[in-house]
């Protein structure tokens, strides 16, 4: 039977915390960027300007229908090519993640906002509101509450997802997980642990969101 020995795994935890915390810093920028670019796209994808939907549409199809990998790639092989510039690793797993949830996310921007009644928005214009005043203080508001859960899934994996810089050389937690399981010849403890670091941490994001969720629809208020 195979002995198990944490001991060599254990004694290098903080190589393992290292990668950890670069996952978090790429985790966080992908994550607020594509909020933001899945915003953008929302808008562009609801305006009645052709020439504005029209490359909102493309962004979102090509970055929701391809694999990450491949444009993970393509930005950090394809991008310098053809722009003569240099990426390096977190720079072109910045942009992959950010476009690739910004995609996704924009589609639930867009689906959070077309569900909220059309009254809500005669309402609006009925005290006057103007279309940017509506939105920000009646739509979305209650669309971000219908929205909520379906953001924190895409959240979680975008966490997982960006397990794929490690073949770009980022050196996050998988990244770092490989060079010790070389070190140590240990890898079914090596990939062990990082399997629970992964898990403790998607359990506390889940377990949060879970709690804020609730206090969301119990208290009926949310404000931008």
């Amino acid at each position: 039977m195979y002995e198990w020995d944490f001991i060599p795994v254990l004694t290098e935890t903080g190589f393992l915390l290292a990668g950890f915390r670069n996952t978090l810093v790429l985790t966080a920028t992908a994550l607020s960027g594509g909020l933001v670019v899945g915003l953008v796209l929302a808008f562009a994808r609801l305006s009645s300007r052709r020439w504005v939907r029209f490359p909102a549409d493309v962004i979102i199809e090509v970055f929701r229908t391809t694999p990450p990998l491949v444009q993970l790639f393509w930005f950090f092989f394809g991008l310098p090519i053809v722009l003569a510039i240099e990426m390096t690793p977190f720079l072109a797993a910045a942009l992959t993640f950010t476009i690739q949830s910004g995609a996704f996310f924009a589609e639930i921007f867009r689906a959070g906002i077309v569900s909220i009644e059309h009254g809500q928005w005669e309402a609006a214009k009925a005290i006057g509101m103007r279309y940017n005043q509506a939105m920000r203080r009646i739509i979305l508001p209650q669309a971000v509450k219908r929205m909520f859960p379906s953001m924190m899934e895409r959240s979680i994996e975008l966490m997982k997802t960006t397990t794929l810089v490690a073949t770009v050389s980022y050196a996050d937690l998988l990244f770092q997980a490989n060079e010790l399981a070389q070190k140590t010849f240990r890898p079914l403890e090596v990939f062990t642990v990082v399997a629970l670091i992964y898990f403790v941490t998607i359990s506390i994001f889940s377990f949060l969101a879970s709690r804020f969720e609730r206090r969301l629809t119990r208290s009926g208020e949310f404000s931008l």
